[in-house]
């Protein structure tokens, strides 16, 4: 099929689930509301922080993020995670149960991409919400930092910010894939989260013997560091050598978790044979 036909039906998709969401009004409200919730604590907290140590001072010694870039970097964390929390994260969780009920074996005969009809066929609108929260703490940040970002930067700032969506889905749909040989694997699932809270912090801040250990790990075996650090330090810091080989790297980091999570996926549905067997 053709990439236009991909795309309608992904439209469908959406629509569906916004019909969905508004048939539902109040709950669509709740669960903006308390995902808003958690971001004005998270952003509270950081706040209270920067008030004792002052907005021109670091989060941490040395590493060079002050208040209203650290916010920047916030508002990049949002942008990731709201994006994969709509358009994923749902799909994912729905994974396990589409093997143990059997509607695998629908999604199998249907003439498209398994992956693609897996990993997108819910959208969870409420968790856009912080997406326009980030929108509005990033304008708020940039009025207020002495560095004003040049034009490749604001360009080159959302295409980033997607290669960082794209590795968070490949982790997340390769954990899901699991599901095929464990059955319920909500503990691997889980393990996403563990591993992601990782990205939520300037890698400046990992030094020292456990934190440089961590730093390499996170960069280079998973590289949920790249995620954040990338598209946030473009918007809120000066291009510097070392930024530009992480430009390069996160691109071939994009590239590798795509398709190793597209590995999993392939050999672990080449493992099932049907829930009738």
């Amino acid at each position: 099929m053709r990439a236009w036909h991909y795309l309608a039906v992904w439209g469908t998709f959406a629509r569906n689930s916004l019909v969905r969401d508004m048939t539902f009004r109040w709950n669509f409200l709740i669960n903006a509301v308390s995902s808003l919730s958690w971001v004005f604590m998270n952003l509270g907290f950081y706040t209270l922080i920067f008030h004792q140590i002052g907005s021109q001072g670091e989060l941490a010694a040395g590493s060079g993020w002050r208040q209203y870039e650290f916010f920047v970097f916030l508002s990049t964390t949002l942008f990731v995670n709201s994006l994969v929390q709509a358009f994923f994260m749902p799909n994912a969780e729905e994974f396990s149960e589409l093997i143990r009920r059997g509607g695998l074996d629908y999604v199998l005969v249907k003439p498209m991409d398994t992956q693609f009809l897996i990993s997108l066929q819910q959208v969870q609108w409420s968790a856009l919400a912080n997406f326009a929260f980030g929108g509005c703490l990033l304008a708020y940040s940039l009025y207020h930092l002495e560095y004003r970002p040049g034009w490749f930067q604001v360009v080159a700032y959302p295409f980033y910010v997607l290669c960082g969506v794209v590795i968070f889905y490949s982790l997340m749909i390769a954990l899901a894939s699991t599901s095929i040989w464990l059955g319920r694997n909500q503990s691997l699932y889980n393990f996403w989260f563990y591993l992601t809270n990782f990205s939520r912090y300037p890698m400046e801040i990992y030094r020292g013997p456990v934190g440089d250990w961590l730093r390499w790990a996170f960069t280079f075996v998973v590289p949920v560091l790249v995620v954040v650090n990338v598209p946030a330090r473009l918007m809120a810091k000066p291009l510097e050598p070392d930024h530009w080989y992480l430009m390069g790297y996160a691109l071939l980091a994009t590239a590798g978790s795509f398709w190793a999570g597209r590995w999993v996926f392939q050999r672990a549905l080449s493992s099932y044979r049907s829930a009738s067997s």
